[in-house]
């Protein structure tokens, strides 16, 4: 298949691209490189350093490179960038999402891949949420999530585009961005490698569910491949990404500071990271977000391969090989 990817360049879209390669598939990139890497890209994949909202630009690529589906990753992340800045964050996450479905429409593209969110679709929830449980996005990015889904079911019923909504909790792995506001993971990574103590917002009770990233990229290339039957009438199929799985924060931060403790150590470093500071609570920020992925089972045949241990450590030796 000929597969358009957005935001190939980042985090969970590069892992997309490497899990496509390797199904056989023909790759196109479109990303602006804002907060991608072109060291994240493989060689031999043409990348379009383009901005979604760029909508002629966006309509020649498709009208190119013909593609057989769209993978949208694209998108403004920060749930607390989204509170400061509404407006920008509609603006990428809506208008651009519509770039890229008006484009795929005109060139016939059949299948769109979209990355949605339980993490903020749900709102608070202390029990693995299913994809029946009421939408209650409490943040402008969880907002525009929502709205993303919208936009889908309307192509579907206007134009016979059948889509994939993931809905992922959070993800996490190698290459993400230590230096922008969203995903914990690498933020402490980066400060432990420094030499610092990790920064928790609030208590640091908050609970959340952690996927690995490659995991998440293995549930895309299977709803990319995700056969047209399997499809209901209304063309459009929501699916939560996840593991069902509860941590907190601060159990979080301690098993991130022993693996780079102990990375630290073999490496002949001494001194002994410090415990964590907390800081006041951020604006936005959920309680509790779990998610229950087993309809992601029964119409992907997918399910999370690598433990919160297993991705925690992989990602210490990364950034740690990085460093």
């Amino acid at each position: 298949m000929k597969i358009i990817v957005t935001g190939g360049a980042g985090f969970i879209g590069s892992h997309i691209v490497d899990a496509c390669l390797r199904a056989g598939h023909d790759i196109e990139i479109i990303d602006n490189l804002s907060t991608g890497s072109s060291e994240n890209i493989p060689r031999d994949v043409t990348v379009h350093r383009i901005d979604i909202r760029d909508v002629l630009a966006v309509a020649e690529i498709f009208k190119t490179f013909q593609p057989d589906a769209v993978c949208h990753q694209a998108a403004q992340l920060s749930v607390s960038r989204s509170v400061r800045e509404p407006l920008l964050d509609a603006d990428i996450n809506c208008l651009g999402l519509l770039s890229v479905l008006d484009a795929a429409v005109a060139t016939d593209c059949k299948r769109m891949v979209f990355a949605s969110s339980g993490g903020v679709l749900y709102g608070d929830v202390t029990e693995p949420a299913l994809e029946t449980a009421p939408a209650n996005p409490l943040s402008p990015y969880g907002i525009t999530k929502w709205a993303g889904e919208k936009y889908l079911n309307f192509f579907a019923r206007e134009h016979g585009l059948t889509s994939v909504a993931l809905r992922y909790s959070n993800v996490f792995g190698p290459r993400q961005n230590p230096h922008g506001e969203a995903g914990v993971v690498a933020i402490f990574c980066k400060q432990f490698l420094n030499g610092h103590a990790a920064h928790i917002n609030g208590d640091g009770k908050y609970v959340r569910d952690y996927v690995y990233g490659p995991d998440v990229a293995a549930a895309n290339l299977a709803a990319i491949e995700l056969s047209k039957a399997s499809f209901a009438s209304e063309k459009v199929v929501s699916l939560n990404i996840g593991t069902g799985i509860g941590t907190d924060v601060n159990e979080l931060e301690e098993k991130l500071r022993t693996h780079i403790g102990l990375l630290r150590e073999c490496a002949g470093e001494r001194k002994i990271l410090p415990g964590p500071e907390h800081g006041p609570e951020r604006v936005g920020d959920l309680r509790s977000n779990l998610l229950d992925a087993s309809l992601a089972s029964n119409v992907l045949g997918w399910k999370p391969t690598h433990s919160l241990d297993e991705g925690l450590e992989a990602t210490s030796h990364w950034f740690f090989e990085k460093k």
